[in-house]
């Protein structure tokens, strides 16, 4: 493997503030397509090749298999390389791997395999482009912000996570589910275009280079399993992710063949994601300021999962405004959840610890993700999409009982 010096960016004033708000308006940008992407590659599934429960929940879990594979060197990868020029080369990879699906489809070639590959080869890239974004962002804002500057990210890829998939399904339904897919492959290249605009980083020696890629990679996940917040912290977002696998999985299939709704209310349903995360995001800061991070990530967790059973329990004519009320409350409390322990790392490591401390996080929460897609579409098949929903919304119970049985409990912020 080519390797290079290891950069960081820094700039001050007018410099830092622009980088931001390019690096802010790709992220953005990207999130929009893959917003689209979420509902429109499922249903591209469903529709396009018939596929079964389990066939989508395959799908989904390659889509997030990336984090099991690649998940902990991924840190010591980017190291090696200038943070925004991978970000970039991410873009243009996924760019062509999403393109590829119309362009199948076009040619009367498309198969489940193809997109199983797909959403394997995208997830890898996403690791490689969610690591050096989250890596970046400390270099170009200021520890004092922080907290802001992730709350507006994360408020801004609720906003994305509402208007994608409700664009997506009325895309599907005026498009066509495959043909929908090219508005993600834009916005790839969109974003990739936005972060060359991001002032470009200042060299700096390299670190650790010379030592083997096992010990770099023991030393991330030494640091997260060490740290008495970090690390209850992490097992409660891999129990919320394991709970949203079984559910990214099941709700296409559960609002579409169970329900009898059309793909764009479909679409509309599954945009409740976006509503709660936007929500969560827009009041995360005035929460934590009044209650404490440590009791705001406490009941935001518990709220999140209890909520949550509304999904399962949704029927009838009610379906719809039932299961989107147990969405957007199972996304506020993640997004909360996120936004909080985010900054708390992001403070707390030592900056030439983050990359593979964030990758270490991201192998162990996202690798719970296919895990539970898998189990959710094997679930779906044998008992029904229903107790499926049932079985991943009460996995989530086990996030708050995390955290209640750790030193959280007993504190009002989360602290070094």
């Amino acid at each position: 493997m080519t390797t290079g010096p290891e950069t960081t960016t820094v700039h001050s004033g007018s410099s830092s503030r622009s980088g931001f708000w390019y690096f802010w308006a790709a992220s953005g940008t990207s999130s929009l397509g893959s917003g689209i992407t979420a509902v429109a590659l499922p249903l591209t599934a469903l529709v396009v090749l018939d596929a079964s429960a389990f066939g989508v929940g395959l799908i989904t879990a390659a889509s997030y298999a990336g984090a099991v594979l690649i998940g902990l060197p991924a840190g010591v990868i980017v190291q090696h390389f200038p943070m925004r020029r991978l970000q970039v080369t991410m873009d243009l990879a996924r760019a062509a791997l999403i393109a590829s699906v119309p362009l199948a489809a076009w040619l009367h070639m498309l198969t489940l395999t193809q997109l199983v590959l797909v959403g394997l080869l995208i997830s890898l890239a996403n690791i490689l482009f969610d690591v050096a974004n989250t890596a970046y962002l400390p270099s170009i804002v200021s520890k004092e912000e922080l907290t802001a500057r992730n709350s507006l990210i994360s408020g801004t890829m609720a906003t994305t996570q509402l208007a994608g998939p409700s664009l997506g399904g009325l895309l599907v339904q005026t498009l066509g589910a495959a043909t929908s897919l090219l508005t993600d492959a834009v916005s790839y290249l969109l974003s990739a275009t936005l972060l060359g605009r991001v002032p470009a980083e200042t060299p700096r020696p390299p670190a650790h280079h010379h030592e083997p890629y096992t010990k770099q990679i023991k030393e991330g996940i030494r640091f997260v399993l060490h740290h008495p917040v970090i690390r209850p912290c992490v097992m409660a977002s891999t129990a919320l992710n394991l709970s949203s696998g079984v559910i990214l999985a099941i709700a296409p299939v559960f609002l579409l063949r169970t329900s009898g709704l059309s793909a764009g209310t479909v679409g509309l349903v599954l945009a409740s994601d976006g509503v709660g995360a936007l929500a969560g995001a827009a009041i995360t800061t005035r929460l934590a300021a009044r209650a404490g991070t440590a009791r705001t990530v406490l009941a935001a967790t518990t709220a999140g999962a209890v909520t949550a059973l509304c999904m399962p329990l949704a029927h009838t004519t009610w379906t719809a405004p039932v299961f989107a009320l147990g969405q957007a409350g199972f996304a506020a409390g993640i997004t909360i959840l996120s936004i909080l322990t985010r900054t708390h790392r992001q403070t707390v490591t030592p900056p030439h610890l983050l990359p593979r401390v964030i990758a270490s996080v991201r192998f162990f929460t996202w690798g719970a993700l296919p895990i539970g897609a898998l189990l959710g579409g094997t679930t779906a098949d044998t008992l029904g999409t229903r107790n499926a929903l049932l079985t991943g919304c009460i996995l989530a119970l086990l996030a708050p009982l995390t955290l209640t049985l750790s030193t959280i409990r007993t504190t009002k912020n989360l602290t070094t």
